[in-house]
This record gives structure tokens, sequence and C-alpha cells, in this order.
């Protein structure tokens, strides 16, 4: 069984660096912080209204304007942090020495915990741990994903991070990121970011999977006749599907072909579709040859057919 849905899915071009957004958090949400937010009614109210303002953000600020939203709002930056998709940030293991990635999910309070060693930095005595059947499972799902980082994006840093469910079933999430820095004063610049978040149920000798998959791309170009053009944006889908479980193992195969699949299908509609949108859009805008030049190489082809016919 296999279902795939569109979630969300923008891209947006942006060529200036001034932010509309900044000025207009506090005057939309002024109403609401007048408020008691004890009410559940209200507490949604403010929520809403601060995710609807990040999906009208600029993508190349999201953190800036989180950041913002968090200080305005304490009440409601968990709930904010664990709604809105972040790029990556990449921090390093002071045990094995290995970088790993950090967001809400491998987050307890202000510590972060490694895939690597199993420990918060800062250090947290209670943090959050998998169970330690499921830690098993991390360890090798972080070998494989390492494996399949360097197979697709020779580079990079790649995360693996479990967590059991109150069913018993469990969850996590696979992160990649790769950036590409400037190789010059005006060369292009950019980074992916893949976020995938999946539960598993195991049904016998079957496992049930539901994956929810958010694809963050960012490209600068900086030249000194055209300026600076940020193409940036983020993409999420969804898929559910049943796939045979001979082993507890088999578990990292299983998740692993999903986002395998998931990421393909993903880069190719942003190809196809998205930068191909863009393309048309831009040369519908703006031509760039001379129109009259083109006029006259189709009357000219048109010329030659005729002739070929004859």
């Amino acid at each position: 069984m296999s279902q795939i849905s569109n979630c969300r899915g923008e891209l947006q071009i942006i060529r200036t660096k001034d932010s509309w957004a900044l000025n207009q958090l506090t005057k939309h949400l002024a109403p609401d912080l007048d408020h008691n937010p004890a009410s559940a009614t209200m507490s949604e109210d403010v929520l809403d209204s601060m995710l609807d303002l990040m999906r009208r953000m600029p993508p190349t600020r999201v953190e800036e304007n989180v950041a913002l939203l968090c200080d305005m709002c304490p009440d409601y930056a968990d709930d904010l942090l664990g709604s809105v998709d972040q790029p990556l940030q990449v921090r390093q293991d002071k045990a094995t020495g290995k970088e790993y990635l950090i967001c809400d999910y491998n987050r307890d309070g202000d510590s972060y915990r490694s895939p690597w060693s199993n420990e918060y930095d800062p250090p947290l005595e209670e943090g959050t741990q998998p169970s330690v059947k499921l830690r098993k499972l991390e360890i090798a799902a972080n070998e494989a994903f390492d494996t399949y980082r360097e197979m697709y994006f020779e580079g990079g840093v790649s995360s693996v991070f479990l967590w059991d469910l109150d069913d018993g079933g469990f969850a996590g999430v696979v992160l990649l990121k790769k950036t590409l820095p400037p190789s010059g004063p005006n060369e292009p610049s950019g980074s992916w970011d893949s976020i995938h978040v999946f539960e598993a149920n195991e049904r016998g000798r079957m496992a049930h999977y539901k994956l929810t998959s958010t694809i963050m791309l960012q490209l600068k170009i900086q030249g000194e006749t055209s300026g600076e053009v940020d193409l940036s944006g983020s993409m999420t889908r969804q898929q559910e599907e049943d796939r045979p479980l001979p082993e507890p193992a088999a578990h990292i195969a299983n998740t692993g072909h999903m986002v395998e699949d998931m990421e393909l299908k993903m880069r190719n509609l942003l190809q196809e579709v998205y930068f191909g949108k863009t393309r048309d859009v831009v040369f519908d805008l703006r031509s760039v040859e001379s129109l009259e030049k083109q006029r006259k190489q189709r009357e000219l082809q048109k010329e030659l057919v005729g002739l070929l016919k004859r």
C-alpha cells in the first residue's frame, strides 16, 4: 500500500535584504498578547497567527523571525519551535569529534543529544534517551545513512535520532545537510536541508510506516551586473507504506528505501516543476534576445519549411 499526498510546496525569489515581516510581527500579534495565554482558544489563536506569519516570511530569514517570535511570546516558544522547520545546524561531538545535526527532535531544554556518543551538549543529567533496544537500532541507522549521505551528497552531514512511542512503536528523524560555499567573490552558493520524520508500527511480520519529508533549499547568486538573487523555499510531502519485517534490523532498510525514493521524487519535482516554472516566467517577462530578431528567425524557419515541402 502506497499513498503520496502533497502537503505544501513553495519557492520564493527574493531580490532584497529588507524584510517587511519584522515590522509586521508586533502589529499582527499585539491584540492577542493582551489576553491571558492560559485560555486554550486564545492560545490556539496566537499560535495560528504566529504560524500564519511564518508562512509569509522570506525563507532566508526563518531563524531570525522564529527567534523574534519566541522572544515576543515565550509561552508559545516550544509549540512554535516544534511546528516550524528551520535550517539544520551542525555541532561537533566533544567525545568522538564527529559532526552531527541539531533540531527540535534531539533537543531537551537547551541541550542537544549526539547520535554518536548519546550524550547531551551542554550536559544534561536526566535528558530523554531511547531504550537500549532502540539505541542499538539508532547506532546502526546512523552508520547506514552516513553511507547514503556519501553516495548521494559526497559530503555534508547526516544524523538519525529515534525515540519510543507510548503505543509500543517508535518514531525517528533522518537529517541530511549539504552546504555549498562560494568558490569566489561572485560565485553561487547554496544549501540543502532534508528532514524526514517517520513513525513505525509493527504488525506481525509487516510494519506500517508514515513518512513526512521536508526539503529546504537555498541558492544565492551574486554578480556585479545582476546584483544578488536568492532562490529559496521549502517543500513537504507525506507517504505511508506497509513493508515486510523479517527482523527488527529491517526497519533500517525499509526507512532507507522510503527516504531514498522520496528524496529522488522531490529533487525531480524541484528541478522540473519549480525551476522550470521560474525559468518560463522569467522568459515570458523579459526575452533574452531581441524580439525583432526572434520574429525574423521564425519567418526564416517558415520560409525554409515551405521550400522543403515543394
